[in-house]
């Protein structure tokens, strides 16, 4: 027993003390009680040490959910960050295409689809920087706020060891050898006296490590709130950039539309340039119908093929051990309206009726295949009708289409997509989602361009989708 109380009195030679107010209070037990009373009040202490334990536990687990949000809201603004880096990519290479336009004599309607699509691209973007500017801001009054806790944290526990020093200035560390003393003299509990023990040589130690932390995280939260105020300040600069920059596109837009009001040179190479669209259309669903017809043609001539060789087979009057196996006929089918359940593509209003109508855009009088559905960024087109996807790809005036062949020979097609998500030969559900509404090619805004034919024939959409 007196080599231990050596060793512990060593060690505390070597600095590792115990808090003043866990010496003071063992320090008056053991001189107003004898051992045995000391022993039994020891419990009583050791339960009322342990409360603040607890609420420092509580603190923690505080301060890790703190943590946490924290990072769940670092995520969200990089996860931003790269959206908004994906949108101006796609802007550049919008506005070096008008740029070329500039300088090269291209289509009236090419133009002004461009425009209209850089206009979209850049209130989108705005839209983006908007919402990154909001996160940023509420991740800086986050911030403030943690590392003014942490800065009141760490005021309070300076204060403490700054009382602690000056406490061990004046006494020594004469009272804490008698604290130790006392504690492996009295009789009592050993395992209750090796916690005491522990606990008085390591309370400064874990004192000094909780402020070194505080300290850490509070840097961190600073070096973090700079780097945010670094963004939000960039930010804003290209906000305030995008938002003149619209004002000036908008001002191009109008000027160019107000031109083909009155220019009516402008306006017979508008007309010219959509004839052009529709008959390439046309010609488009004409080839799918001729091959198809093909199919059908060449389907008749297999079966009369087969036919004439079973009745030469019965001619030459052979044994046969077995009857010959039944072959079945391909079904042939004749243009005529999709039998069973449709789907409307798109939900949304109707920009553009089927027929002859004056343009929204060019205001003159034209005769649309199809009808135009007004959508909104990110929705989802659906097929009218279950089918064979035939066609993938561009079409001039609708930009990325797809085409789709349903029983019968009745084609529908799909226009102005932002992104498709069909192959071509595969075949498709009844409301089946095929791809997303976009503006490439568009003369005036996000809109899907919905065109159904029967045969070569095209016919009203809506009242297609109501038989």
């Amino acid at each position: 027993m007196m080599m231990r109380l050596v060793v512990l009195l060593f060690c505390l030679l070597l600095g590792l003390g115990a808090e003043n107010a866990y010496a003071k209070p063992a320090a008056k037990n053991t001189k107003s009680a004898p051992a045995k009373s000391t022993a039994k009040n020891t419990p009583a202490k050791n339960a009322s040490t342990k409360k603040p334990t607890k609420s420092s536990v509580k603190a923690s687990s505080k301060n890790a959910s703190k943590s946490s949000a924290t990072k769940k809201t670092d995520a969200q603004i990089n996860e931003q960050k790269n959206a908004l880096k994906k949108l101006e990519s796609d802007l550049a290479k919008k506005r070096q295409e008008l740029a070329l336009l500039e300088t090269e004599e291209k289509g009236v309607l090419n133009t002004i689809s461009i425009l209209d699509q850089n206009l979209n691209q850049t209130r989108t973007y705005l839209s983006e920087l908007s919402k990154s500017e909001v996160m940023l801001e509420r991740a800086l009054v986050q911030l403030t706020a943690d590392i003014d806790s942490l800065d009141r944290k760490i005021e309070t526990r300076r204060e403490a060891m700054r009382k602690r020093i000056r406490t061990l200035y004046i006494s020594g560390r004469n009272s804490e050898a008698r604290v130790l003393y006392s504690l492996l003299t009295q009789e009592g509990s050993p395992d209750r006296q090796v916690y005491w023990v522990h606990h008085i040589l390591n309370q400064d130690q874990q004192e000094v490590e909780v402020l070194q932390q505080l300290v850490q995280e509070r840097d961190e939260k600073k070096q973090s709130e700079s780097a945010h105020l670094s963004d939000l300040k960039q930010l804003r600069t290209k906000k305030a950039a995008e938002e003149k920059g619209l004002v000036t596109q908008m001002s191009g837009q109008e000027k160019m539309l107000m031109s083909l009001k009155h220019d009516q040179n402008m306006q017979r190479r508008a007309l010219k340039e959509f004839e052009q669209n529709q008959k390439t259309m046309l010609a488009l669903i004409k080839k799918l119908e001729e091959k198809r017809k093909k199919e059908i043609e060449q389907t008749k001539k297999d079966e009369a093929a087969r036919k004439a060789k079973e009745k030469a087979d019965k001619g030459k009057k052979k044994d046969t051990k077995a009857p010959a196996k039944k072959v079945e006929k391909p079904k042939v089918t004749v243009a005529e309206s999709v039998k069973g359940p449709k789907c409307t593509p798109l939900k949304g209003n109707i920009i553009s009726q089927y027929g002859l109508q004056e343009h929204p855009v060019l205001h003159i009088m034209t005769r649309n295949l199809g009808v135009e559905i007004r959508g909104k960024r990110g929705e989802a087109v659906r097929a009218a009708a279950a089918g064979s996807v035939v066609m993938v790809g561009e079409i001039d005036g609708r930009g990325p289409s797809v085409i789709i062949e349903h029983a019968g020979g009745t084609y529908s097609v799909y226009g102005h997509l932002k992104s498709i998500r069909v192959q071509e030969g595969k075949e498709v559900r009844n409301c089946e989602e095929i791809g997303e509404v976009g503006d490439v090619a568009s003369l005036n805004g996000i809109k899907l361009y919905f065109q159904v034919s029967e045969g070569t024939q095209t016919v009203d959409p809506l009242q297609w989708l109501k038989q």
